[in-house]
């Protein structure tokens, strides 16, 4: 009998495999369906259940498409949550850098007392990187592969190389990495609580040295632990992560 229990049990194996795979199909055409319903809502004007209907998508796993984030921005601006207006807003504009929306987001933390969003050279610096980048590093790259390719000519050659190019060569190519990696190693996060802690260290034991409210604008250099570590006016600090919503 004992021989024959697995077999008994394979059935059983199958149909709840059969059963996943029916709830996984399930929960695929729901996310399409509630979109739709969400859209409606908007249209007719009641934005505050749609906000909802697409905030939960996105906590699903759906990925939120360019005009869920401005519908979602339209409807915070409408409920006056300047904190999430902001956040959907700066979310758009690390897909599309443009000057508008950086400005329309300082104009509104201005009227609100918030920091972050300064149209400073640092934010234009970082615009210019986002829509002009590549086409700055293709150029960068043009002559750091010609004089690469001599310096290998020569090698091969074995022909001298003076020590002045090679330094020359070596700190090019070091500036180019720099610049490649930089924009790319700093993320961005908005406070979501109204009283964020800013620490010396990265320990509840740590002195709290200030103290900011919700909706201000952050840049995050690193994690530890549950910590993020912060550049705030300058200065380096350490909030919870829980505290932030990362861009």
């Amino acid at each position: 009998m004992a021989l024959f229990r697995p077999l008994q049990a394979i059935p059983l194996k199958i149909s709840l495999f059969f059963c996943f795979l029916a709830g996984l199909a399930e929960a695929q055409t729901v996310s399409p369906d509630s979109l739709r319903r969400a859209d409606s809502l908007f249209v007719a004007g009641d934005q505050i259940k749609a906000a909802r209907i697409y905030e939960t998508a996105l906590i699903e796993g759906h990925t939120a498409t360019d005009p869920m984030l401005l519908k979602l921005a339209s409807s915070y601006e409408r409920q006056n949550d300047v904190p999430r207006l902001l956040y959907y807003l700066d979310v758009y504009f690390e897909r599309h850098p443009d000057d508008v929306v950086l400005r329309r987001m300082n104009d509104i933390a201005r009227a609100n007392n918030l920091s972050g969003y300064e149209t400073d050279d640092l934010n234009y610096f970082y615009l210019f990187y986002r829509k002009y980048g590549l086409y700055f590093l293709l150029f960068l790259l043009i002559p750091a592969g010609y004089v690469f390719t001599v310096l290998m000519l020569k090698l091969v050659r074995k022909q001298v190389v003076p020590i002045r190019q090679k330094w020359v060569v070596f700190i090019y190519l070091l500036l180019l990495l720099i610049f490649t990696n930089l924009p790319e190693g700093v993320q961005s996060g908005i406070t979501s609580h109204n009283r964020v802690l800013l620490r010396v260290d990265p320990s509840a034991a740590s002195p709290i040295v200030e103290v900011i409210g919700r909706g201000n604008k952050i840049s995050i250099l690193g994690t530890k632990d549950i910590y993020l570590r912060i550049l705030w006016h300058n200065n380096f600090y350490f909030i919870r992560r829980d505290n932030v919503w990362i861009i």
